[in-house]
C-alpha cells in the first residue's frame, strides 16, 4: 500500500497548566475542580456558534534544521503554486580519504557519482519534475537560524546529468541500487567532473579533507531545486527527505587502478545544517481574497504550512458565569475535502493563542492538538481546561490559531506542504464549526 502521509506525529504534548499559568494558590473553593459525577444532573449544555473565523499571514517561518526537508513544486488548484527548495551541507564519511597519489587518479575510472535523497512522503499529484543542483557559494551554520525567505548564493555550473533531470518521483516500492533493494531515494546522477575535482583535491590538498571544519570551508555545500516553469493547475507535488536517514547522501562510484570497485560517500546527517526556501503565490485564488478581507472568512477560511493560519475566536465564551466548573468543552471545525483528493488534511493541527492580544508574532503554542477525524471530516480540540482556565480570569479569551501539524511544537509551522479549508460559521455547506460546553455552577 502506497502511504502519501508522513508517519511522523511528536508525541511531545506540553501541558496548558505548566505552559500558561504560574503556580499560586487556589482563591476559590479547594474542591471546585473536581468532577462530581452527580453534579452532572445538574449541569448546562450550550452549543457556541457566534465564532469569528478568518486567516492571517506569517510572511517568514523558521525553516532550518526539520526532521522532514521539502522539495520540489506544485500547481494547487485552490492554494496556487507552492515552491520548495532545499539548501544542505554535505559531510565527510571519514576524513582523508586514499584516493592514492596524484599519477595514480588518472587510472581511476569514475563510474558515477550520484546525489541520494532518502524519501518520507509526499504533497500532490506525482508528475514529471525537473530537478536542479548546484554547489553553494555562501558557508551554511548549524548554528545559525534560517527562515522560509532565506537563501544563498551558488556558483559552478548544473551538476545534475541532463540525461536524468526530467523524472517522476516515487516515493515508495523501494530503489534498487546493485543487488539491494533500499528504502526508497530520489536519486540524481551529478556530473562525474565534480567527483573528480574533489578527489584530486583530497590528494592535492589533503588538508581540506583532513577534518569536516576544513571540508565546510573548501565545499560549501548544495542548493537543490526544481524548474517547472510550465505545471498547469493540478500538477505536481512537494516530496519530503528525511535528511538524517543514512541513505541520504552523495556517493562517488569508481575503480581504482587495480580495477576494484569502490564508493566514497558525503554524509548528510543531524551535523550538516540544511534549511528550506519556501515561495507559495495565492493570487487570484480564494484564500487570497479572504486574507485580505477577514469578513470572508465567516464562509471559508484556510491554513497553510509557511504561509497562512487559520483563526478562530469565540467571544460569548465569557459569558458563561465566572462560578462554573467546565465538565466538557470541545470545538468541532469541519473542512471542505474529498476522500480522494491529492490535497489530504493533515492529521492533527498545532493551537496557539497570545496572552497580550498582539498579532501572529506574539503566538505561542497552547499544548493542544486539534485532530483529524476522517468519518466527521473535522478536527476536533479537547478544549476543557483551556475554557476553565478563561473562566477562572487565569487566561484571557484571545483567538486560536491552527496550522498543520507533524511539526516544530515551538514555532507553530512544520515541514510540510499542506493546507486546510475549514467550513466558517456562514458556510453553504450543512457542517459548520461549533464549541460545545457543558458546565455546572456552584
Amino acid at each position: 500500500m502506497q502511504w502519501r502521509r508522513v508517519q511522523i506525529l511528536s508525541a511531545t504534548f506540553f501541558c496548558i497548566a505548566l505552559a500558561l499559568v504560574s503556580c499560586k494558590k487556589k482563591e476559590t473553593n479547594i474542591g471546585k475542580d473536581v468532577l462530581d459525577p452527580n453534579s452532572m444532573l445538574n449541569s448546562t449544555a450550550i452549543d457556541i456558534v457566534d465564532l469569528e473565523t478568518y486567516t492571517i499571514v506569517s510572511d517568514s517561518i523558521k525553516s532550518s534544521n526539520s526532521f522532514i526537508a521539502l522539495l520540489g513544486s506544485c500547481n494547487d488548484p485552490q492554494f496556487g503554486k507552492f515552491d520548495a527548495q532545499l539548501y544542505t551541507q554535505i559531510r565527510l564519511s571519514a576524513a582523508n580519504p586514499n584516493f592514492g597519489t596524484l599519477a595514480q587518479l588518472d587510472d581511476i575510472v569514475i563510474d558515477s557519482f550520484v546525489l541520494g535523497l532518502q524519501y518520507r512522503g509526499y504533497y500532490g499529484k506525482l508528475t514529471p519534475q525537473t530537478f536542479s543542483v548546484q554547489q553553494l557559494g555562501e558557508s551554511l551554520d548549524l548554528a545559525a537560524t534560517y527562515y522560509s525567505t532565506d537563501s544563498k548564493t551558488t556558483t559552478g555550473p548544473e551538476l545534475v546529468l541532463p540525461a536524468f533531470a526530467t523524472q517522476t518521483p516515487r516515493p515508495s516500492g523501494g530503489t534498487v541500487i546493485g543487488e539491494d533493494t533500499v528504502p526508497t531515494l530520489l536519486r540524481l546522477p551529478l556530473d562525474t567532473d565534480l567527483a573528480r575535482t574533489l578527489m584530486t583535491e583530497a590528494v592535492t590538498n589533503p588538508s581540506n579533507f583532513a577534518s569536516n571544519d576544513n571540508f565546510l570551508t573548501y565545499f560549501k555545500g548544495l542548493k537543490i531545486k526544481t524548474v517547472n516553469p510550465m505545471q498547469t493547475s493540478g500538477q505536481g507535488a512537494v516530496l519530503y527527505f528525511d535528511m538524517t536517514a543514512a541513505l541520504s547522501k552523495a556517493t562517488i562510484y569508481y575503480k581504482d587502478p587495480q580495477g576494484a570497485s569502490k564508493t566514497y560517500d558525503f554524509v548528510i546527517n543531524k551535523d550538516c545544517a540544511d534549511f528550506n526556501h519556501i515561495e507559495i503565490d495565492n493570487t487570484g485564488k480564494r484564500v487570497d481574497q479572504v486574507i485580505n478581507n477577514h469578513a470572508l472568512g465567516q464562509s471559508e477560511f484556510y491554513a497553510q504550512a509557511y504561509r497562512s493560519r487559520a483563526v478562530v475566536s469565540f467571544p460569548s465564551l465569557t459569558d458563561i458565569p465566572k462560578n462554573s466548573v467546565i465538565h466538557s468543552a470541545k470545538l468541532v471545525l469541519p473542512i471542505s475535502h474529498y476522500t480522494s483528493s491529492a490535497y489530504y488534511p493533515s492529521v492533527a493541527l498545532n493551537v496557539g493563542t497570545n496572552k497580550d492580544g498582539a498579532q501572529a508574532d506574539s503566538i505561542f503554542n497552547t499544548g493542544m492538538i486539534a485532530v483529524y477525524d476522517d468519518g466527521l471530516k473535522a478536527y476536533t480540540i479537547d478544549m476543557r481546561s483551556y475554557a476553565q482556565f478563561i473562566i477562572d480570569g487565569k487566561l484571557t479569551n484571545h483567538p486560536l490559531y491552527l496550522v498543520p501539524a507533524f511539526s516544530n511544537l515551538i514555532t507553530l509551522f512544520n515541514a510540510s506542504s499542506e493546507r486546510i479549508i475549514f467550513n466558517g460559521p456562514e458556510s453553504i455547506n450543512k457542517k459548520k464549526p461549533k464549541l460545545s460546553v457543558t458546565y455546572t455552577t456552584y
